[in-house]
């Protein structure tokens, strides 16, 4: 019995063991391996800011501001308002333009927020400081292809020789992407730098109302009314960012005026 009893406290006193043993592990793994902590989803870049202008300058019929954010210096432009120091304002930072050069101030920014205007932090209404189109300089730019003036004269306009009709381009817009095409037109609105490129709406009396305007982007100059003709990279579906996206557009065009 003697013998019996010690053989059950030694296994009793094993067993007990062989339990501490294993909870022991457990928590030295726990401790030394833990779960990766979960990973949170990136945070989406603010579209806007608001902060304190710590300098300011007109040039070239802008308004420069510096806005100091975190540390970092913002610069941001608008058609030339009345700006001070200290004035805490509301950026819009959808159109980002980067590498600018600035002319009138020999000077090349990293990166230029242009904006329609500066409104006032306590005045803002975030998503509206574009006003609903594309606006730098005073001037406005619409992705809406009937966007274009209508008391321009579209009679007589003949095709370009080799070259389509607007009409033509919207309606073989696709297989066109990346191709070069010619079109002979009038212009029916024009827009000087905007996001560092002219902006020409041409017509020729072809197409439909949506499909008679094409838009053309180019360092040429032209004026409403003047027969252009333009030649140039067709694009579609062409996203410039803050819901401003044309269906068809050329772009890098070579613009001539027409005889």
């Amino acid at each position: 019995m003697k013998t019996l009893f010690v053989i059950s406290v030694m296994l009793v006193s094993l067993l007990a063991s062989m339990g501490c043993s294993d909870v022991d592990t457990r928590t030295v793994e726990s401790q030394s391996t833990p779960k990766p902590a979960a990973q949170s989803a990136p945070a989406a870049q603010s579209a806007s800011f608001t902060g304190p202008v710590v300098e300011t300058m007109d040039a070239g019929g802008y308004t420069y501001v510096r806005v100091d954010k975190d540390g970092e210096a913002i610069w941001a432009a608008a058609p030339k308002c009345e700006m001070a120091v200290g004035t805490e304002v509301f950026i819009d930072m959808r159109m980002p333009m980067k590498g600018f050069h600035s002319e009138t101030l020999d000077r090349t920014f990293d990166v230029v927020y242009f904006t329609g205007g500066f409104t006032e932090a306590a005045k803002s209404q975030p998503g509206n400081a574009m006003g609903g189109q594309m606006a730098m300089g005073g001037q406005t730019e619409h992705p809406n292809p009937t966007a274009g003036g209508t008391d321009v004269d579209l009679a007589g306009i003949e095709r370009a020789d080799g070259g389509m009709t607007v009409a033509e381009v919207w309606g073989s817009s696709k297989s066109l992407a990346g191709q070069q095409v010619t079109v002979r037109g009038k212009v029916v609105k024009y827009n000087a730098g905007i996001m560092g490129r002219n902006w020409i709406h041409v017509r020729d009396g072809s197409g439909a109302s949506g499909t008679n305007d094409l838009t053309v982007t180019s360092q040429g100059m032209a004026k409403v009314g003047d027969l252009v003709t333009v030649k140039g990279t067709i694009a579609v579906d062409r996203d410039f960012g803050a819901g401003y996206k044309y269906a068809v557009i050329m772009e890098d065009a070579d613009v001539k005026k027409a005889e």
